[in-house]
């Protein structure tokens, strides 16, 4: 099981990184502005348990490391946290803030939209690598149960994405104004993930 501090910690930087403006939380808005709260409430939750699938990737790709060596999860930690800390520098660079496009919202119905959703974050090799990169530095393998551990966080993290996609689905509308008469919140949004990412990332290179 996670310990308090190892789940709070994890918590919240997944809620951080969640509400920070990418793709999935920018096409849930889009949805939602364009065609209602239920299209984009039922698009957030396919993209949410799209996580699912990328938790099952990362226990079977971390128990096997932890397995084969050490030195082998090691590397991939330090690999997984270059990757985070390049993620927060283009992040905190970034000017094109948060953009919300309804120009090509679906319009399909509900079910569908979902299963969009879900389909798109699975098959996204970007959210896989961002997993492998991101719940590994949340084991502690001297803890043991490494499998149980990874697939506890990635549950964590799809669970507050449920909640949080939900949430931006169902205040679609209030968010996208409130966003359109604050072209610069994007950018500061951008900025404090970045520096999370890079945060995380050079926890992830040092610890052992």
């Amino acid at each position: 099981m996670l310990t308090p501090d190892q789940f709070f910690a994890f918590l919240a930087a997944a809620i951080l990184l969640t509400l920070s403006p990418g793709p999935d939380n920018m096409m849930v808005l889009s949805v939602g502005i364009a065609k209602g709260r239920a299209r984009g409430i039922a698009f957030g939750l396919g993209c949410a348990f799209g996580c699912l699938s990328h938790t099952l990737l990362a226990v079977v790709g971390v128990s096997a490391l932890i397995a084969a060596s050490p030195l082998a999860f090691t590397t991939l930690k330090v690999c997984g946290g270059l990757y985070l800390a390049w993620m927060g520098w283009h992040a905190i660079r970034s000017r094109g803030g948060a953009r919300v496009d309804t120009a090509h919202a679906a319009a399909d119905p509900a079910r569908t939209l979902f299963f969009k959703g879900l389909v798109a974050n699975a098959i996204n090799p970007k959210v896989a690598l961002f997993f492998l990169s991101f719940l590994p530095q949340f084991v502690v393998a001297q803890r043991g149960d490494a499998n149980l551990q990874t697939a506890l966080l990635g549950l964590t993290f799809t669970l507050q994405a449920v909640v949080l996609f939900g949430l931006l689905g169902f205040f679609s509308g209030a968010i996208g104004q409130w966003l359109a008469r604050r072209p610069k919140a994007g950018q500061w949004l951008d900025r404090i993930a970045g520096t999370i990412f890079i945060a995380l990332g050079l926890r992830l290179i040092v610890s052992r």
